[in-house]
């Protein structure tokens, strides 16, 4: 066996030490954050007072999209150490008065939607004067600096709209029916517009009872079956597309049917083809982020936006995308 000075052995010991030194600085730090991420077990990454945000939304009972907007809210708020409370009424007053009774709770923060602003001024107006501070989310990006908000987290809708009309040409498609399922809500109609405004063929607008999926698939089918002409069908929410997809089986129509946000099942219809196209404006991020921008607001006075909204979308999920995101929309996070 060969051996090797006494020199030789100091000279290694130490080059071993330095080697080894310098692994603590990057794999033995990773190593540590892993054990302390693990350790936490969704327990708050912060020692900032416990706040409490109150949440208040335009959902209606049923709707998995706001499902999925609560569930990035609530995963930002137990890393925040946030009292989350969460409310919803697709009835605007209603919805107003949810907001009037987190005032009253005295809460640290509100995140609210616009979807119907006129009704819901006054009410933010009362949050402002309380010092409490808003971030609007979802609906509502032209009204909310000039209520007053810290800034909008979501996607422009008229952007959105624009964007499905690029995608409408594309796709060669004549005229569209775009379905409305919730009368006076001015996203909706800005998305509709939007369509309208880069769409090289027609746009009929269709204005259905989104509170029963019933009458929704025989308002499409009666339309897909007294117009022929018809070749796409855009709806605004993912529950509506399955439907969309039944109305279109009962008209014998050979209509492409395309929807606004994302689901397990939207996710599932793009890959074998039952739907043509869907727009992702990422409601996981709009929950998450609006949460975590109050507490950077609350904990260091910081803003995000420059005064414009925090973008969430639009995103074009067809076919070849959708099969990476199904892991993420059966989890509940797409």
């Amino acid at each position: 066996m060969a051996r090797f000075p006494t020199w030789a052995v100091i000279a290694l010991a130490g080059a071993l030490s330095v080697s080894l030194a310098g692994c603590s600085s990057t794999g033995g730090k990773r190593a540590e954050d892993a054990r302390k991420a693990a350790a936490a077990q969704g327990r708050a990454a912060v020692n900032t007072p416990r706040w409490t945000f109150a949440m208040i939304t335009h959902s209606g009972d049923g709707d998995t999209f706001w499902d999925i907007v609560q569930s990035g809210a609530r995963q930002a708020a137990v890393k925040d150490n946030i009292n989350f409370l969460y409310s919803h009424d697709a009835e605007a007053q209603q919805q107003a008065q949810l907001v009037d009774a987190a005032v009253d709770k005295k809460v640290d923060g509100i995140i609210v939607t616009l979807a119907k602003p006129d009704a819901l001024k006054a009410a933010v107006a009362r949050a402002e004067k309380a010092g409490i501070p808003v971030i609007t989310v979802n609906s509502g990006s032209a009204e909310s600096k000039a209520f007053g908000a810290l800034t909008h987290v979501g996607q422009d809708e008229t952007v959105a709209g624009e964007a499905v009309g690029e995608e409408l040409n594309r796709r060669g498609r004549k005229k569209a029916l775009c379905v409305l399922h919730e009368q006076g809500n001015v996203g909706h109609e800005q998305r509709c517009a939007g369509v309208a405004k880069t769409f090289s063929g027609k746009v009929e607008n269709l204005y259905v009872d989104g509170t029963s999926m019933p009458d929704v698939q025989s308002a499409i089918g009666a339309k897909l079956q007294a117009d022929k002409s018809v070749d796409a069908v855009v709806t605004l929410g993912a529950p509506y597309a399955d439907t969309a997809v039944k109305a279109k089986a009962d008209a014998g129509s050979g209509a492409e049917i395309d929807t606004f946000d994302l689901n397990a099942k939207v996710a599932a219809e793009l890959q074998d083809g039952t739907l043509g196209f869907a727009v992702d404006q990422q409601p996981y991020l709009q929950g998450y982020e609006a949460v975590d921008l109050l507490w950077l607001h609350k904990y260091n006075g910081d803003a995000l936006g420059g005064g414009k909204p925090v973008l969430t979308g639009p995103q074009i999920v067809t076919k070849d995308q959708a099969a990476a995101l199904a892991e993420y929309t059966k989890r509940g996070t797409r």
